[in-house]
């Protein structure tokens, strides 16, 4: 049991309550993802594919000094309309400072892992995580949602890291973490608008029954940490590497000559990218979260 200000929505808490299954959902996606009606549109459309693939959506947000867990349609709609200058990006550095000064706050996936736990939640959904970024080796730039999934037990689903990050480094830190990183269905990891990524995947799984069984024996092991669920997004919607990464070098170029850094340079990055391909990364962005739902709400039931 946790002490945590945390708020439940009734469809949660009920779902917890009776041991069905239940799937988090990160919000910064929805503050910093995209403009307003369509970032509603977005996270309205993933909370309806968890629920029908046999799971609960539980979208997780600060808002009001609480840790709300599930968000009703109207905390939903105002989270949605709030500007992203006004709502704070939260990691495991300032969640607590946000829920201590009343503001609004969106999970990253580090923050909602953390939030997740309290909240008795095993299983979490997201389009990419974070990892290291390019020129790490002198600007020491690595995402905190390496060092979450290696200390906090959720079983994380992503389309693998964000194809802006420097890959190899990002999964040589995860091995080093102790994080099994499984790569759904095949035997490459993938890497977020590609299917392939040119490296081998460490492990592979092919059943969401197996994903939670093994999730099961971390926790009978008494094995820290969690999992990170590789789901190559479907053929039918990715960006190849060929025509990707040449968008990605003109992005990671232009915000060098603009000096951007810190947590600035991912957002910056995506809707470079999006402006480059008239949308289409965005349109992918969004069919892999939904993909990355359906797989969730699986391994949800599987562990339920």
């Amino acid at each position: 049991m946790t002490d945590a200000p945390m708020t439940f929505a009734p469809e949660v808490a009920e779902a917890l309550k009776a041991g069905r299954p239940v799937v988090a959902l990160e919000s910064t996606i929805i503050t910093h993802g995209m403009p307003w009606p369509q970032n509603l549109e977005m996270a309205q459309k993933v909370e309806d594919t968890i629920r029908q693939n046999g799971a609960v959506p539980a979208t997780i947000a600060v808002m009001g000094g609480q840790i709300h867990v599930g968000l009703t349609t109207e905390a939903l709609t105002a989270l949605a309309q709030t500007p992203s200058d006004q709502a704070m990006k939260l990691s495991r550095a300032d969640l607590a400072v946000c829920l201590t000064n009343g503001r609004t706050g969106a999970t990253t996936v580090a923050a909602t892992m953390i939030c997740a736990e309290l909240a008795g939640i095993k299983v979490f959904a997201t389009g990419g995580i974070g990892g290291v970024h390019r020129g790490a080796e002198t600007s020491f730039d690595i995402s905190a949602d390496l060092q979450e999934l290696g200390r906090t037990a959720v079983t994380v689903v992503a389309a693998g890291a964000k194809a802006i990050l420097d890959l190899p480094k990002t999964w040589e830190v995860l091995e080093t973490l102790g994080v099994p990183v499984i790569a759904y269905g095949q035997d490459e990891l993938p890497a977020f608008w590609s299917r392939a990524s040119g490296i081998r995947a460490p492990l592979r799984m092919d059943s969401p029954e197996d994903i939670a069984a093994a999730a099961a024996m971390r926790a009978r092991l008494g094995v820290t940490g969690g999992q990170l669920v590789a789901n190559p997004i479907p053929a039918e919607h990715e960006i190849t590497r060929d025509v990707i990464m040449p968008v990605i070098e003109q992005a990671l170029a232009e915000a060098d000559d603009q000096k951007i850094a810190a947590k600035q340079v991912t957002p910056f990055l995506l809707q470079r990218i999006f402006e480059l391909t008239e949308g289409r990364s965005l349109a992918s962005n969004i069919e892999l979260v939904l993909n990355n739902a359906r797989l969730a709400a699986a391994i949800a039931r599987a562990m339920a």
